[in-house]
């Protein structure tokens, strides 16, 4: 088997409100980056696991910075295709209390955006590859990504990697005529492990957990195993189902857990009571990005869940779409120390 963790998608320049501010308060933004993928990427990375991120960046002074940030995460960028116009872009204004976050986009045209199937070499991408990680944000950002994906998922199930995608339904990107469930539906048929948040699998797939009220952040972690059943009837190629769930008390306020279907067998997470947040973006990825990394570490699949559930609840003390923790301090946390005491 290959060593290497391939992701793929869009990584974007990330404006942020300071300080809770609303947009129309603000005359500066915060400047970092972030998407899913090379967030997943970058927790890996940061697990010691040899990484290779795929994407487009412009060839000007911006793309520089992104891949700079990149680098010193440790992320592979070999292949990464220096062309297009723009990055995207996108404008978080941060909630609190009973006030939720707000995101805009402005990742139209971008440089991933007008990517075209044959701009990347797959079979020298996947060569010692042992995982393909990519989300439903890439094909909804437009048909030619969507391509593309397609494009890359062949080759990968060909050379034989395993392949994980996190659904990520976002509605404000679906816009360029195919209805995800159509799109997704082709995509899934190749993946091996299925990541989605308490809401996914209906939103993309009409497929829901009864007795559930996301909003008002009443779930029950069992009635998510028939939504991991389903998921495997309508997707026999699946070996592995994984769904966050996150009790939303308030913007600053959450429960977090999730629970996990491995051929056959259901595991449930710890419930972590997060009670203050520093910053909840990026927290699906870095969950993502810790059970790939238990799944290809633990024997045991209660310990790869539980320690995906304890690095994502620690990125949401941690500022930036990037989960800049260490193995032991999620270990740290999964052996039950959650004290937060100072360490000297």
């Amino acid at each position: 088997m290959g060593s290497k963790f391939v992701t793929f998608g869009e990584i974007m320049l990330r404006l942020t409100a300071p300080s809770n501010s609303r947009f129309a308060q603000v005359n500066n933004f915060n400047v970092t980056f972030g998407g899913g993928e090379a967030n997943v990427a970058v927790s890996l990375s940061n697990y010691g696991l040899k990484t290779e991120y795929i994407t487009s960046l412009p060839a000007n002074d911006i793309g520089d910075f992104c891949l700079q940030s990149l680098r010193a995460q440790n992320v592979g960028l070999n292949y990464v295709a220096r062309r297009g116009e723009r990055i995207g872009v996108y404008f978080l204004e941060t909630g609190a209390v009973q006030r939720g976050s707000k995101v805009i986009y402005d990742r139209g045209n971008s440089a991933f955006a007008t990517i075209k199937p044959g701009m990347f070499n797959w079979k020298a991408i996947f060569s010692d590859a042992a995982w393909f990680h990519w989300t439903g944000i890439s094909p909804a950002v437009s048909e030619s990504a969507a391509e593309v994906c397609l494009e890359a998922l062949k080759v990968a199930k060909e050379m034989g990697v395993t392949v994980s995608c996190d659904l990520n339904y976002r509605n404000k990107l679906w816009k360029w005529g195919s209805q995800p469930a159509e799109v997704m539906t082709e995509l899934v048929k190749y993946v091996d492990l299925a990541i989605g948040n308490e809401e996914d699998a209906e939103k993309v797939f009409g497929i829901k957990a009864s007795n559930t009220d996301i909003v008002a952040g009443k779930l029950d972690g069992e009635k998510y195993q028939k939504v991991c059943e389903d998921l495997v009837e309508k997707f026999p190629n699946l070996k592995k189902v994984a769904i966050t769930l996150r009790g939303s008390v308030s913007a600053s306020h959450n429960t977090w857990s999730a629970c996990l279907w491995d051929d056959g067998e259901f595991y449930r997470g710890p419930n972590y009571d997060i009670t203050h947040i520093v910053d909840r973006v990026g927290g699906g990825d870095s969950f993502g990005g810790g059970l790939i990394y238990g799944l290809n570490t633990y024997d045991d699949p209660q310990q790869a869940l539980d320690f995906a559930v304890a690095a994502s609840c620690l990125k949401h003390s941690i500022y930036g779409d990037f989960n800049r923790v260490t193995v032991a301090e999620v270990e740290k946390l999964m052996s039950g120390d959650a004290s937060g005491r100072v360490t000297r």
